[in-house]
């Protein structure tokens, strides 16, 4: 994907020029929480992304108003996806932002078209939309009323604890459509945090928002991703992060072992270059097949993480079926938007 793919009115496609176009608004904001930071302001073509059919996820619908995060987190999978747009996919994703700021008015057009059959739509798929950003955007209350409005069932998941400014809105729609939440949190080891997610809030501020949703009624599980090999995989490491889990009234857990897809793999074997070298040939020879661990150390973590979670407690939230809109009786298929993988 191009540069030129994200904007309303893109260039002739000769020019591969990304920014200093009127298509493209750059700004600066002089303040704490984004100094060093860029943000690319684009009006957007589409906002509703067709998940590749190979992929393994279970929904067909994302949708992502930023590109890049300012999570930092140095395993993010989404990293490749800036170098879609030239964009370093190092410093370069933790800085330079991209915006949509016509996501919630393009949404509420396109979930209104006559092609459109009412698909779940997930969000935070791709990279966190309840990063810093959205504190100053402000994107996300019109998306969440746009898929109230149309009784179109969601999903979201973050790291952000800016989710809970949206708790209204988040209620109201629970009452009309399915509404999924889920928070991540791959472990609460406090020294692992501060080095392999330095912008996020902290494990325990996360755990906070779920005991928040879930204290007013939202059911919100966790995803305890990732589970990183050698460094937060220790059964007493697991046996601390379920514990919290429970505590927080979460309504389910699931575990996930890190995963290096091209681009992060390259930056997160960087970062364990530096913090901890010892564990580059580990490492080395545990992904030396491709982006994902071993399936049987993949199912070592999960077992055990299940095994936990029935030891705490843990188990699927038993809610009513909410209310649905039928669909209309002549939808037509909706046409093919720019593809984007999207994985957890």
């Amino acid at each position: 994907m191009r540069w030129d793919n994200l904007v309303e009115n893109p260039r002739a496609a000769g020019d591969t020029a990304l920014f200093g176009t009127s298509a493209v608004t750059t700004r600066t904001f002089d303040t704490p929480e984004f100094r060093g930071i860029t943000f690319h302001e684009i009006r957007a073509r589409s906002i509703l992304n067709r998940v590749p059919g190979a992929s393994r996820m279970p929904f067909e619908w994302t949708v992502n108003p930023y590109r890049g995060c300012t999570h930092a987190c140095v395993y993010c999978f989404a990293r490749k996806t800036h170098s879609y747009l030239d964009l370093d996919t190092g410093l370069g994703f933790d800085s330079q932002i991209v915006v949509k700021i016509n996501a919630p008015e393009l949404l509420r057009r396109q979930l209104a078209s006559r092609r459109w059959q009412g698909a779940h739509v997930a969000m935070g798929t791709n990279v966190d939309c309840y990063q810093r950003a959205e504190g100053r955007y402000r994107l996300m209350p019109g998306i969440i009323a746009a898929l109230r409005d149309h009784a179109n069932p969601f999903s979201i998941l973050t790291k952000g604890t800016l989710i809970l400014r949206d708790l209204e809105l988040l209620r109201q729609a629970s009452e009309v459509t399915e509404v999924g939440i889920s928070v991540s949190v791959g472990f609460t080891d406090r020294e692992l945090w501060r080095t392999v997610e330095p912008g996020t809030p902290s494990p325990e501020r996360r755990l906070d928002v779920v005991r928040t949703l879930t204290d007013n009624g939202i059911g919100c599980g966790v995803l305890m991703a990732p589970v990183i090999p050698f460094l937060g995989d220790h059964p007493d490491q697991l046996r601390a992060t379920v514990r919290a889990i429970s505590a927080s009234g979460a309504t389910s857990v699931t575990p996930l072992v890190l995963h290096l897809r091209p681009g992060a793999r390259e930056w997160f074997m960087a970062w364990l270059g530096e913090h901890h070298p010892y564990l580059v040939r580990r490492y080395e020879r545990l992904y030396a097949e491709g982006a994902y661990a071993p399936k049987w150390y993949q199912r070592r973590i999960t077992r055990h993480v299940h095994e936990l979670a029935t030891e705490f407690g843990i188990g699927p939230a038993d809610r009513g079926m909410p209310r649905r809109i039928p669909l209309r009786q002549e939808a037509e298929p909706v046409e093919p938007e720019p593809t984007q993988l999207t994985l957890l």
